[in-house]
């Protein structure tokens, strides 16, 4: 049985590349669907050998998971990138092209340029010149992409946790700028604020919400 065990366990652990003998990046980012705050995209070149039986998608891991995966990532990945872009792009272009330009933006911060990337999703567009694949739900399938999504999300939830303590009345310490009820609720009684994404719908009605102050 421990036998068993452990073979189910350890053969659960996620590829980091789909062609080993090619420099392959992942790159994921975190908060399309908020209405505050940036949306921020990782890049994350792993070692080919790499492996962590709890790295998966961000999304299933709890804070602290994520937090000690951040160091064992930050720590064995041969580069990273991490990079924001701020609401004032997203409401001028779209939240989909201001994605794509975060993940492109974390690609030309590492060191060297990669022969291929990793995509999570469905879809890409950038000015880089290199090859990529998409992957749909990458982050539960490929280590690479997942490190990135983990990066993504702890750096983003830093940023939301200090741009709380400057706008409290929101809870971005813990809705993270998502358009939870109570994140709603502040909207329509204080207002928006410059971290908020204008062309969003902050509010079903869309009517008359105050700037902040």
């Amino acid at each position: 049985m421990g036998i068993f065990f452990l073979i189910v366990y350890f053969g659960n652990m996620l590829p980091t590349r789909i062609n080993p003998t090619r420099i392959e990046v992942g790159c994921d980012e975190v908060g399309r669907g908020c209405l505050a705050g940036p949306v921020v995209a990782a890049a994350v070149l792993l070692p080919t050998d790499f492996k962590h039986p709890d790295l998966n998608d961000s999304k299933q891991l709890t804070r602290k998971k994520r937090e000690e995966l951040l160091k064992v990532i930050e720590d064995e990945a041969e580069d990273y990138a991490v990079s924001f872009v701020e609401p004032s792009i997203i409401d001028r272009t779209n939240i989909l092209k201001a994605s794509f330009n975060a993940m492109e933006r974390s690609v030309n911060r590492l060191k060297e340029m990669p022969e291929h990337l990793l995509i999570d999703g469905n879809r890409f567009q950038s000015n880089l010149n290199i090859p990529y694949t998409c992957i749909v739900k990458g982050d539960a399938k490929n280590a690479s992409i997942a490190a990135a999504s983990i990066l993504a999300k702890v750096y983003r939830d830093e940023y939301m946790s200090m741009i709380h303590q400057e706008y409290p009345m929101y809870g971005w310490s813990r809705n993270v700028g998502y358009p939870t009820p109570d994140h709603r609720e502040a909207i329509k009684a204080f207002g928006t604020t410059k971290y908020h994404r204008q062309s969003f719908n902050l509010l079903p009605s869309q009517l008359h919400i105050p700037f902040a102050r």
